[in-house]
């Protein structure tokens, strides 16, 4: 058999053993939250909508949350305004919060629906406060962040809409005041673990800047590839999550056990992460499980 023969039925092998999971997961629905350096990569963003519109073609229901952290600085910073943060999260006044809105759901959002069209997908870009799918009241915590929310209610009924039409759905973390006249500025891992739940989804997909959970942070073959709910504290106590890891790992926590039935952290840089993960037997990143 010639080299070139070879590689068609190693391509043909990988293929089947696609199968049971596309079997498995058709008509299922998977949310995958888009942030990072992942989306900063031109050669790497192709290669995260590819895979989107792979499980999208082959019956999965898929939904993409996306950040957009770099770009609202960029824009900020044009406009000669500094960027602050509290507690990690983006402080956010009356025009911070117009320039999050315009940049998430005017650029970001749109962009990521061109991109899913011209790879022959179908999306919609929806944010918060289209049908006032995630209503917010304003955080408070002891710290003063602003215009930053958190959530109230989730309504899918607009996703499950694009869904059923064959539509990806692009949601920006923009929600509707509940408690005020205004919008509000979400945290995106939050955003989509609480939509994953009002979606019923089978898995939520968490694209990070690293590998997974590694025992040894510095060590990727520490990677730990399976880790049940129980565990979690514990490695929070060990130091394995710590950080800016720790709302990540605070979402996944609540989508499992609000009935979300595995999270994956995978690791946003690594071309075909998602479809490795999802549609392989070894998986690449950490999966989360009740």
């Amino acid at each position: 058999m010639s080299h070139h023969e070879e590689q068609l039925f190693s391509r043909a092998e990988i293929l089947s053993e696609a199968l049971p999971y596309i079997r498995k997961f058709s008509k299922k629905t998977v949310v995958v939250k888009y942030g990072g350096n992942a989306m900063l990569n031109e050669e790497i963003r192709r290669a995260v909508i590819s895979d989107i519109v792979l499980l999208s073609l082959v019956g999965i229901r898929v939904v993409v949350v996306h950040g957009g952290g770099p770009e609202i600085n960029q824009t900020l910073a044009a406009m000669g305004k500094q960027s602050k943060f509290v507690n990690g999260l983006r402080y956010t006044d009356r025009d911070t919060m117009d320039v999050v809105q315009m940049v998430l759901a005017g650029k970001v959002g749109k962009d990521l629906c061109g991109m899913i069209t011209l790879m022959g997908g179908k999306a919609v870009g929806l944010c918060g406060l289209d049908g006032a799918m995630i209503t917010a009241v304003r955080k408070k915590d002891g710290a003063d962040y602003g215009l930053v929310g958190e959530i109230a209610a989730v309504d899918p009924h607009l996703c499950n809409m694009a869904l059923d039409s064959g539509y990806i759905p692009v949601v920006s973390t923009v929600a509707q005041g509940d408690d005020e006249d205004t919008a509000y500025n979400i945290n995106a891992d939050t955003a989509a673990a609480e939509l994953a739940v009002s979606l019923n989804a089978e898995k939520l997909i968490l694209l990070t800047d690293i590998r997974g959970l590694c025992r040894d942070p510095k060590d990727e073959s520490t990677l730990i590839r399976v880790c049940e709910l129980s565990e979690i504290p514990g490695l929070i106590k060990e130091g394995v999550v710590t950080g800016g890891m720790i709302p990540k790992i605070d979402s996944c926590i609540t989508a499992i056990r609000k009935g979300v039935k595995r999270v994956h952290i995978l690791d946003g840089r690594i071309p075909h992460a998602i479809l490795v993960e999802m549609l392989t037997n070894t998986g690449i990143g950490t999966m989360i499980t009740a």
